[in-house]
């Protein structure tokens, strides 16, 4: 492959983002009429997650952990029932897409790097998804919900029972599926360490317009069946024991870091750390329970609850929290983990590196973001997607995750 070629080629590409991706599901759609079902009736996020993944290759072509994130992906697309035929199918599409995107940039040297790259991409899924089918893993696990507790009119907390044992570990998330959205999954955390009863726990925010997390706050019950995909993500405990470390989380973003916490309880009780728990106003602290209990577990702990003052913009718990991190010290010798919504991990990051913190030890997933196509976009394809505003309850889509 020539990475400069296709980077150069993917410039010109994502200037006409919004046509690309409209050509390539229409040349898909067209020559595959059998493969619309597979999709969800709304395209638009859909549209947005391709030209996502499109650009994180792009951009992490000659880096080692490309690997490692196809085989995760082609593992993750068992759940779509992706066969080779499917994946030949969307390189047809792809390369038409370009061609038809990249106009006279797209040249014989530019469809050959193309159809390379394309082919090692999807050797590297296929792969992937073989190694999991090998290993005995289902493409998805059917989990009974047996309690669905509210919090406020935007918030419910889901306990499932998976019906094959889910092995994950804490931090990380799932894509979850119900048959009140067909052929939709969103993205949720896991919140807490693995239990000896096998149930599993997620932290729902509603959000105006998402089917998907209107359905889990407001139309789920006991006695209901979702589909859960294989675990994913890379927000998991990896601080020696003694180390000192930081969580901070906004939101539902309190769910990975209550999973993270829950396992150092049990492993390491001695720790030494940092808690700053962030949500828009004090009313939206709904784990505030649970992180007492956690305390008396981990007594080194010190934790900080910030919110918004009353009558004040949600905005402004943010410039709380950035005030909070800068009154503290010895940020070098922390590792930080990091969960909420897309704006308020750029801030925090941001501000961490400023005080000291080393990039490698900021701790944080990141899934792409799901909004509108711009029609002119200017930069980045990841900034083409426009970062969703900064919901405390953690948006559909939400990257790292909803939940």
């Amino acid at each position: 492959m020539d990475p400069q070629l296709l980077r150069s080629t993917f410039a010109v590409v994502e200037r006409r983002a919004e046509q690309a991706v409209t050509f390539f599901y229409s040349h898909l759609f067209w020559h595959n009429p059998g493969v619309r079902e597979l999709f969800p009736e709304d395209m638009l996020p859909q549209r947005d997650r391709l030209f996502a993944a499109l650009t994180h290759v792009v951009t992490h072509l000659e880096e080692p952990g490309l690997a490692t994130y196809l085989g995760q992906l082609g593992r993750d697309h068992r759940k779509f029932l992706a066969a080779p035929a499917l994946y030949a199918a969307v390189g047809q599409s792809l390369l038409a897409a370009f061609a038809h995107a990249a106009g006279a940039a797209w040249t014989m040297e530019a469809e050959k790097a193309w159809s390379e790259a394309y082919g090692l991409v999807s050797d590297l899924m296929l792969a992937g998804a073989d190694t999991a089918a090998r290993a005995g893993e289902p493409a998805w696990w059917d989990a009974d919900v047996v309690r669905h507790e509210r919090y406020g009119e935007d918030l419910a907390v889901l306990t499932l029972r998976p019906r094959q044992p889910l092995p994950f570990r804490p931090g990380q998330y799932v894509s979850v599926s119900s048959l009140r959205v067909p052929r939709v999954w969103r993205t949720y955390s896991l919140a807490d360490a693995p239990r000896p009863d096998g149930t599993v726990e997620l932290h729902v925010s509603r959000v105006a317009g998402g089917a998907m997390s209107t359905a889990l706050v407001e139309e789920t019950g006991p006695g209901e069946v979702l589909r859960l995909s294989a675990p994913g993500g890379g927000l998991t405990a990896r601080t020696p024991r003694g180390g000192l470390r930081t969580y901070i989380c906004g939101g539902t973003g309190w769910a990975p870091v209550r999973a993270l916490l829950a396992e150092a309880a049990e492993a390491e009780p001695e720790l030494q750390g940092r808690l700053f728990v962030v949500a828009r106003a004090k009313e939206y602290l709904y784990g505030r329970e649970d992180v007492e209990l956690l305390k008396e577990r981990l007594p080194g702990l010190h934790v900080t609850y910030i919110t918004a003052a009353p009558r004040q913009r949600r905005h402004q718990a943010t410039e709380r929290l950035l005030q909070a991190l800068r009154a503290c010290v010895h940020w070098s010798a922390h590792d930080v983990y990091l969960a909420g919504p897309p704006a308020f991990l750029t801030d925090v990051r941001e501000v961490l590196e400023e005080l000291g913190t080393e990039p490698a030890r900021i701790h944080h997933d990141t899934l792409p973001s799901v909004g509108r196509f711009t029609t002119r976009p200017s930069t980045a394809a990841e900034r083409l997607l426009g970062p969703p505003a900064p919901l405390w309850h953690n948006p559909e889509a939400r990257a790292p995750r909803e939940g």
